[in-house]
């Protein structure tokens, strides 16, 4: 607001601050992402299999994240590189299976018939179920 102005624009400029919506301060946090027994909370960082904490680093995490963020979506290799490392990171995009094979046997996952991160063969990588 510039110099001068009146009493009755401050008056009116603070009301229509007042009527807008306001969050109270609470910023919203995304749900737990739930497969089986597998929970991701993707604002603490924190993986769950049975309600046991699971220790990722934090690669392990991203790459867990972004396969969790859309679990139909069936991810290539470069879609995986550009979540996790970005999209100027050049290198073998075959580093996104080591670090698949990683969380896989972290969270107790069998590659031949993996609950929680499957294989799609020709693409990628997608969420499984859990079951």
């Amino acid at each position: 607001m510039t110099k001068p102005f009146s009493a009755r624009e401050l008056v009116a400029r603070v009301h229509v601050l007042l009527r807008r919506p306001r969050s109270g301060g609470l910023v919203q946090r995304s749900a737990h992402r739930i497969f089986g027994d597998l929970v991701i909370d993707p604002d603490a960082r924190e993986v769950e299999v049975g309600g046991v904490l699971v220790d990722l680093t934090r690669t392990e995490f991203d790459v867990l994240d972004a396969l969790s963020s859309q679990p139909r979506l069936a991810y290539s290799r470069r879609q995986l590189v550009d979540a996790v490392w970005g999209p100027d990171w050049v290198g073998d995009n075959r580093l996104v299976d080591v670090h698949v094979a990683h969380v896989r046997r972290k969270l107790g996952d069998d590659p031949a018939s993996p609950r929680y991160v499957s294989t799609v063969r020709g693409v990628g990588y997608r969420m499984g179920t859990g079951r």
